[in-house]
């Protein structure tokens, strides 16, 4: 897709649905428990898991027959407008249909990470089919799946193409080696702003510090996520932390300078994604949000990582242990790792990817997005944001908790 693609194409980006989809705020530390793996299942707060997982122990028989050499399809789920599935022939889906003979189901129903694993996690325990081969999950889904062994270790024989990961995404916390998932985008956490009112308003384009997102002159005019890590990694840097590498009294502190802003009324809203539509509208002037939100809202929006730094993350594939179709799964795996291929739905998704040798395709799909940092990050922008630390299941839920009930979500 040119990179002339409409603001309409991207209206619920893959990181915009959480408020799209209606799940609030706690549906970040929990969501609902169905009875199945269907999309339609029925959520209740009350029956919520907690984020670091569930007590049962994974069933033996969880590991399904492969039936791909007798079924030509794969199943698949991921976020809303996040492959260029709706575009009809021509697409990267479609390539993979007539090129390998297999058939693509393709779902696009994850809304969250945690919020799904609730959907489908009866299913998981019993060792039954969830109806899906593949999916796309934040990098704490993919750690929830993997510790309660819901996730098949790949074939690397049916991926060759896996050699194309990225140096910066080879080797995980989350998942050392990759044995279970790679990458299917990868983005920054920064700060999103309205740049004709924050001309008007501070007399410059661009924010570059939280020293001027946090200027009087924008009180009440400022959003920030609800998601604890995006939030507070950013802010933990402006502190004279490092969000990689922090104690329990630095995120206290950092959290303390929050909780004070928020009571000093310079928060206008803590969102799961609508700080896009409050962006648009100028209820915001400045946001704390995602590279590939902001800039698809068109060149009257800016997105700066803060001279402190920003966060750089990664959604990635994953194989459930009951996909019934594990080779088909892979093949199309292997089949995105192909350097043209990835920069065909680089173009299309304007995140960060994962492949090496697509910037070198991208030639030959898009001139205009072969030099794109935020597509194909140059060292410079690199080096201006981390990962932030890893946590495991148990504490991350217990920072959460803690982010929240601070923030008032």
């Amino acid at each position: 897709m040119s990179s002339a693609f409409t603001e309409l194409t991207r209206a619920l980006s893959r990181r915009r649905l959480l408020a799209a989809g209606g799940v609030g705020a706690a549906g970040v530390v929990a969501a609902a428990c169905g009875a199945d793996g269907s999309p339609e299942a029925a959520t209740s707060p009350s029956s919520a898991p907690s984020v670091e997982g569930t007590t049962a122990e994974p069933s033996p028989e969880a590991t399904m027959a492969d039936l791909s050499d007798v079924e030509k399809i794969v199943q698949f789920s991921n976020w809303p407008q996040y492959l260029d599935e709706d575009e009809g022939d021509g697409t990267t889906m479609q390539d993979f249909i007539d090129s390998s003979g297999i058939d693509v189901i393709y779902t696009d129903d994850i809304n969250d990470s945690n919020e799904f694993y609730a959907k489908v996690r009866t299913n998981l325990e019993q060792g039954r089919s969830i109806d899906r081969d593949i999916v796309v999950l934040t990098e704490e889904g993919v750690e929830l799946w993997i510790a309660n062994g819901f996730a098949a270790p790949l074939d690397k024989s049916l991926i060759p193409n896996a050699k194309n990961v990225i140096p910066a995404l080879q080797d995980v916390p989350f998942d050392p080696g990759r044995q279970y998932s790679l990458p299917w985008q990868s983005g920054f956490t920064g700060i999103g702003y309205n740049t004709r009112l924050l001309e008007r308003e501070l007399g410059v384009k661009e924010i570059n510090s939280f020293d001027q997102f946090f200027d009087p002159r924008l009180k009440g005019r400022v959003t920030i996520l609800v998601e604890m890590m995006d939030t507070m990694g950013p802010l933990m840097n402006w502190q004279g932390y490092d969000m990689d590498d922090f104690t329990e009294a630095q995120f206290d502190d950092t959290l303390a300078v929050l909780q004070q802003k928020i009571d000093e009324g310079f928060i206008r809203q803590v969102t799961g994604n609508d700080y896009i539509a409050a962006l648009d509208s100028g209820d915001a002037i400045a946001s704390i949000g995602w590279s590939g939100d902001v800039l698809a809202l068109g060149r009257k929006f800016g997105f700066s990582i803060p001279e402190s730094g920003g966060m750089i993350w990664a959604d990635n594939m994953l194989i459930p242990s009951v996909a019934t179709h594990k080779a088909n799964a892979e093949r199309l795996m292997n089949y995105y790792y192909d350097p043209l291929v990835a920069a065909r739905l680089a173009a299309w998704v304007q995140y960060v990817c994962p492949v090496q040798g697509a910037q070198e395709a991208m030639a030959d799909v898009d001139p205009d997005l072969v030099d794109d940092p935020w597509i194909f990050p140059t060292p410079e922008l690199l080096a201006q944001a981390q990962e932030f630390m890893y946590l495991g299941p148990e504490l991350r839920e217990q920072y959460t908790r803690r982010f929240l009930m601070a923030v008032g979500a």
